[in-house]
């Protein structure tokens, strides 16, 4: 297992410090009816699971210099599966079940391939069943947790979304103490989330004590429909603060500074998170499918790169 939980600030933490203004965040936090929370909208536009870091440019980005630390750029023709493992089922083994959200999705793992060095996670409308019930939907949700931990930095993720109504694509990440704290103790980023009835709008969301589910932390992006073209979807992550971008444009900050302030705990410098990338169907949030959700529907994804400051 890689864990870059050891990454200590150095001098690209002047981004960082820039932030340290008591109460400061960049865009006003307000409640939505579901998971989301809303802010103004910006308008605009190692193989198998390593890349080769060899001469791998540094590249500039939110006022710091970056240098590649991990990728998977899924071009060895299959999942790596010394980094990727897959949650299969409806939630119930894991004592949650329809995910918490009533979802209607069942995962498994042939819902997930590599095709083209493109990762492809497929929603498909086909009933199957187990101990527990049957699903009208199956698609697939895997995760790094127990292959590749990361705490602070700059993550770029770059992926075509599903659309129709029902769907619900996301990227994000969870604290590794997930299992001793708790959800949201751990903590949870959401480096982009999508219902698949509104394509042309993307959110990033922080989730803890306090500040979770229906009461999350977040702002939106709007940009045309994310079905039509890949997007890049990006974080960089500081100690005391965590900023949004889709393709390289910044719409929304979170601060330690205006979490606490707000009586509540930042759990975003405990420790080291892992990924997840998954194509839910149904539940609470975002609503059922509907006739005019069409089936299969696929998120692709070319690239998930994480970077150190220098």
């Amino acid at each position: 297992m890689t864990d870059d939980s050891s990454l200590k600030p150095t001098e690209g933490e002047s981004a960082s410090k820039r932030l340290r203004r008591r109460g400061f965040l960049s865009t006003a936090a307000a409640t939505l009816g579901g998971t989301f929370a809303a802010s103004t909208p910006s308008a605009a536009s190692e193989s198998g699971g390593r890349s080769d870091l060899g001469g791998v440019p540094t590249a500039a980005f939110d006022g710091n210099q970056w240098s590649l630390s991990w990728s998977d750029e899924f071009n060895q023709g299959y999942v790596d599966e010394s980094v990727w493992s897959f949650e299969t089922g409806n939630g119930h083994a894991q004592g949650i079940p329809g995910w918490g959200n009533n979802e209607l999705q069942y995962y498994q793992r042939e819902n997930a391939w590599v095709e083209n060095d493109h990762l492809v996670i497929e929603a498909r409308e086909e009933q199957v069943s187990d101990q527990y019930g049957s699903y009208d939907y199956t698609s697939a949700r895997m995760k790094t947790q127990g292959g590749y931990n990361k705490q602070y930095g700059r993550v770029d993720v770059r992926a075509r979304l599903p659309e129709g109504q029902g769907l619900w694509p996301a990227i994000w990440a969870l604290g590794s103490d997930i299992d001793s704290a708790g959800w949201p103790d751990c903590g949870e980023i959401d480096i982009m989330e999508l219902t698949g009835d509104d394509t042309d709008t993307v959110h990033g969301t922080v989730h803890g004590p306090g500040y979770s589910g229906g009461n999350s932390i977040g702002g939106t992006y709007n940009n045309g429909s994310f079905a039509d073209a890949y997007h890049t979807f990006q974080l960089t992550w500081y100690p005391d603060a965590i900023k949004f971008f889709v393709d390289g444009n910044h719409y929304f900050t979170v601060t330690l500074y205006g979490v606490e302030d707000a009586g509540n705990e930042w759990v975003f410098d405990d420790g080291p998170f892992f990924f997840l990338l998954n194509v839910a169907v149904g539940g609470n949030l975002p609503g059922a499918p509907d006739a005019t959700t069409q089936f299969p529907q696929r998120m692709e994804v070319d690239y998930v790169r994480v970077y150190d400051w220098v």
